[in-house]
């Protein structure tokens, strides 16, 4: 659990120190999450640490009961409403806080923020690497569960890591860096060179 809460720390103070270093249009740039900005992503993952959890009930009852509609709608509400200067102040301000999400406990905090901070720099075209210990962490936590709560398409596919041990899947072989599987995994569309 140390190691867990110690590298959740460093992976956002790590996207604070990159977020800062953004300019206006790429805040306002596309995502690889599908209808988001950079700032959409960063207003959803600094949620937890900004808003109770009693709006959040409300916002998806609001939502018949459906998540991620409104996540999207207090992501755009958000990002709407903050500067980008006080998303990524409450970022760096929070390296260090509890939140967890429902079922997943501190590994998919680990997850939730290295997979949305990879939504970020790929898309972006940012050569920031997350570093192999973290990433194990969230790539050995993968299950197929993950393929389908996303919708990826990996069916008749084998993960190969270029820069690590590791594999998912089977069948024809998919290779790359171990965030780009992630990422796929997570049903990410990523540039073509990225894989192969």
């Amino acid at each position: 659990m140390t190691d867990i809460r110690a590298a959740i720390a460093a992976e956002r103070r790590e996207q604070a120190a990159v977020l800062r270093g953004l300019t206006r249009e790429q805040w306002d740039s596309p995502s690889l999450c599908a209808g988001w900005t950079v700032k959409h992503v960063v207003a959803h993952t600094t949620l937890p640490f900004r808003s109770k959890g009693s709006r959040v009930l409300f916002e998806t009852l609001k939502s018949g009961g459906r998540f991620h509609r409104a996540a999207d709608r207090m992501a755009r509400e958000d990002a709407a409403a903050l500067s980008a200067d006080e998303l990524a102040g409450v970022v760096e301000a929070n390296a260090g806080h509890p939140w967890a999400p429902p079922g997943g406990g501190l590994l998919g905090a680990l997850s939730h923020d290295v997979i949305h901070g990879l939504d970020i720099t790929v898309a972006l075209g940012l050569d920031r690497r997350v570093p192999h210990d973290r990433l194990r962490l969230v790539l050995d936590g993968m299950r197929s569960r993950n393929v389908r709560h996303f919708g990826a398409d990996l069916d008749g596919k084998r993960l190969e890591a270029t820069d690590l041990d590791w594999t998912f899947g089977e069948g024809r072989p998919v290779r790359g860096l171990a965030q780009d599987l992630l990422l796929l995994i997570c049903g990410r569309t990523l540039p073509p060179h990225r894989v192969s």
